[in-house]
């Protein structure tokens, strides 16, 4: 039980990191469509990061049903799950919208950031 205590909480934390970094990186991405002193590798880095913790928060979410044996809300499952779609559609799209890919990330991360509220308000 501790095990799946301590899954909990990282899942938790790791929720708000979600939400957190992805509201960062929309506006870092947004902010880099205007002014170009802000576009760099770096961008890139970090909105890779955060796409990473959405598969993490996924795979946690798997570890702490399967600990506890417990069945989750059904929208809770839809919202994480509708999260790693947006990150395929928008590694997808990124060629399509070479020009407006600043945008692209900056609407996409934004979104990501609802979805993880969302998904965390019907987890509680």
């Amino acid at each position: 039980m501790i095990v799946a205590s301590a899954l909990r909480t990282i899942h938790r934390v790791d929720a708000f990191v979600v939400i957190f970094s992805n509201a960062c990186a929309g506006l870092w991405a947004l902010g880099a469509h205007f002014r170009p002193s802000l576009r760099s590798r770096w961008l890139w880095v970090f909105i890779i990061a955060c796409q990473v913790l959405i598969f993490g928060q996924a795979a946690l979410g798997v570890a702490i049903q399967s600990a506890e044996d417990l069945e989750p809300p059904d929208k809770h499952y839809l919202y994480g799950f509708s999260m790693i779609v947006t990150v395929a559609i928008l590694y997808g799209y990124r060629q399509q919208m070479e020009d407006q890919r600043y945008l692209l990330y900056a609407g996409g991360s934004l979104f990501l950031m609802g979805l993880a509220i969302r998904a965390m308000v019907l987890g509680s």
